[in-house]
C-alpha cells in the first residue's frame, strides 16, 4: 500500500515537471504595450506651388439658332455654302414662291376691289345724307346706306389683313440670317421638301466669344459667386485641350445657372473666352483649369501621410519619442503631395511610413527620414 502511493506521488510530480516545462519553451514572450513603433518621419516645409483646380468642360456657343422653315414647299436655291461666316439679314435658302406670290397677287387685288366699293358706298352715303337734310329720301335709306359703308369698311380692313398674311408667307419663303455668325452644315439640299417648324434647316452659331460649361458641387458657389465679381479676364481661368496644349486666351465667368439640381447637388457655370481664330469649336471636351487660393510657398506634405477618419483628416506629428494626431486642412494635390492650409507648422516632423499602426500618444522609433522634395506645381 505504502510503495503504491509512493509511486501515484511520483507520477504526479513528473507529469508538473513536464507540463511547467513544455510552457516555458514553447510560449512566446509577449510585447509590450508600450513598445516603440518603427515609423519613418517627414519634416514639414515650404514648397513654390501653383494650386489650380480641373473640371471637365463641354465648348457652347453663347449664341445659336436652328433655322426651321414657317412655310411649306420645296427648297428650290441655296445662297450660302456650309460652314461659311453669315451676317444679320443675309439670304440664306429659298422655299418655292410660285403660290405665295400668286396668294398675294391675289390679295393685292381682293384689297383694290374692296376699296373701290367703300370709296362708292363712301359717296352713296354722303350723297343720301345730303339729301336727307332737304327731306328728299327717306330716313331708312339714309341707314342703309350708312350700313352698306360700315360693311365695305369692314371688307377692307379683311382684304388689308389677308394682304398681310399672304406678305408675310411670301416673305418667310425667303430664309435669312436672324444672327452673325458661322453657319453649319445643310440638313437639306435643294429640292427636298420642308415642313413649317419641323424641318431642321442648318443651325447657326456666334463663333467669339464663346464658352465653356463646368458643373461644380453646390459647396462651391459661394467661390464662384466671388469669382463672378471680377469683370476682366485674367489667369484664373484657362483652357488645357486633350492633348495637353494650353488656350492661349483667359476667360471669366459669364453666367451662374439660376438653381441647384436637387437630385445631383452641382450647378452649370459658364465662363466666357475669347475666340478670335476659333480654335474652340461648339461641342469640344476640354478641360478647365481654375486658380485657387494655394499660390506661392506653401506648406506640402506627402499624401500618404494623411490619414482619413470619418470625413476628417490628420497627419500623426512626431513629438518626442510619442506621436500626435494634428487634424489638417487640406488644399491642392501636388502630384504626389497635398498643399495643408491649417494643422501644421513649417519644421514640424510628421510620420508619412507607418501611419496604419499608430495611435495618438504612441511610442515611436525613427528610421532613416525623408527629406522634402523640390518645387511642385498643382495638378
Amino acid at each position: 500500500m505504502k510503495s503504491n502511493l509512493l509511486m501515484l506521488t511520483a507520477l504526479v510530480s513528473g507529469s508538473l515537471l513536464v507540463t511547467s516545462c513544455g510552457k516555458s519553451n514553447n510560449t512566446p514572450a509577449q510585447n509590450p504595450m508600450n513598445a516603440p513603433v518603427p515609423v519613418n518621419a517627414y519634416t514639414v516645409s515650404q514648397e513654390q506651388v501653383v494650386g489650380i483646380d480641373t473640371y471637365p468642360g463641354t465648348v457652347v456657343p453663347l449664341n445659336e439658332v436652328e433655322l426651321r422653315p414657317q412655310v411649306s414647299g420645296y427648297i428650290t436655291n441655296s445662297y450660302v455654302q456650309d460652314g461659311q461666316l453669315v451676317t444679320k439679314g443675309q439670304k440664306l435658302y429659298e422655299i418655292d414662291r410660285t403660290q405665295y406670290q400668286a396668294t398675294y397677287n391675289q390679295a393685292q387685288a381682293n384689297l383694290r376691289s374692296t376699296q373701290a366699293n367703300l370709296e362708292r358706298a363712301r359717296q352713296d352715303a354722303e350723297r343720301f345724307e345730303n339729301l336727307a337734310k332737304q327731306d328728299a329720301v327717306a330716313r331708312q335709306r339714309v341707314d342703309y346706306a350708312r350700313a352698306e359703308l360700315n360693311t365695305a369698311q369692314a371688307q377692307v380692313a379683311a382684304a388689308q389683313a389677308g394682304v398681310s398674311g399672304a406678305s408675310t408667307n411670301l416673305r418667310y419663303s425667303i430664309i435669312t440670317a436672324p444672327m452673325s455668325g458661322r453657319i453649319g452644315i445643310a440638313q437639306v439640299k435643294v429640292g427636298s421638301q420642308v415642313s413649317p417648324g419641323q424641318t431642321l434647316i442648318n443651325t447657326i452659331s456666334a463663333d467669339n466669344p464663346i464658352a465653356v460649361d463646368i458643373v461644380i458641387n453646390e459647396r462651391e458657389v459661394p467661390r464662384f459667386a466671388r469669382l463672378q465679381q471680377k469683370t476682366a479676364a485674367d489667369s484664373t481661368f484657362t483652357i488645357q485641350f486633350s492633348d495637353g496644349t494650353k488656350y492661349p486666351h483667359a476667360g471669366k465667368i459669364q453666367a451662374i445657372d439660376r438653381a441647384i439640381n436637387p437630385q445631383t447637388g452641382t450647378i452649370t457655370v459658364r465662363v466666357s473666352f475669347p475666340n478670335p481664330n476659333r480654335q474652340l469649336i461648339p461641342g469640344m471636351v476640354t478641360v478647365l483649369q481654375v486658380r485657387n487660393e494655394d499660390i506661392g510657398r506653401q506648406l506640402v506634405i506627402p499624401h500618404k501621410a494623411v490619414t482619413e477618419q470619418m470625413g476628417e483628416f490628420y497627419a500623426y506629428v512626431i513629438s518626442g519619442d510619442s506621436v500626435l494626431q494634428n487634424k489638417v486642412s487640406l488644399g491642392t494635390r501636388v502630384a504626389d503631395k497635398i498643399v495643408v492650409r491649417e494643422g501644421l507648422k513649417d519644421g514640424d516632423k510628421i510620420v508619412v511610413e507607418g501611419t496604419q499602426k499608430l495611435r495618438p500618444g504612441a511610442k515611436v522609433t525613427l528610421d532613416a527620414p525623408q527629406p522634402p522634395a523640390g518645387p511642385s506645381a498643382g495638378r
